[in-house]
């Protein structure tokens, strides 16, 4: 269930951490009954970001292949990968 909190609950800077951190998920804060603002912890968001990468790069595949119609053997992109990132 996700959690929804009035702007004026801001005020509680230690609570709304200290519930960010307990929850592990985002917290939706309101204004005038409507969403405004999401706030989360830091390690949340770098895990979000993370899965945003992973995202656009499988994204960014498919669309290469579907522009492309090309594979790329295993073997020749793992042989590149070492190559690049362990010399």
């Amino acid at each position: 269930m996700p959690l929804i909190l009035p702007i004026k609950d801001l005020r509680n800077t230690n609570e709304i951490s200290a519930m960010a951190h307990k929850e592990r998920e985002p917290i939706f804060i309101t204004k005038n009954g409507y969403s405004d603002l999401v706030v989360m912890s830091s390690e949340l968001y770098d895990s979000f970001a993370r899965e945003n990468r992973i995202d656009q790069a499988i994204y960014d595949a498919e669309k290469e292949f579907a522009e492309t119609g090309e594979f790329v053997d295993a073997d020749v992109a793992f042989a590149e990968l070492e190559k690049k990132y362990f010399g």
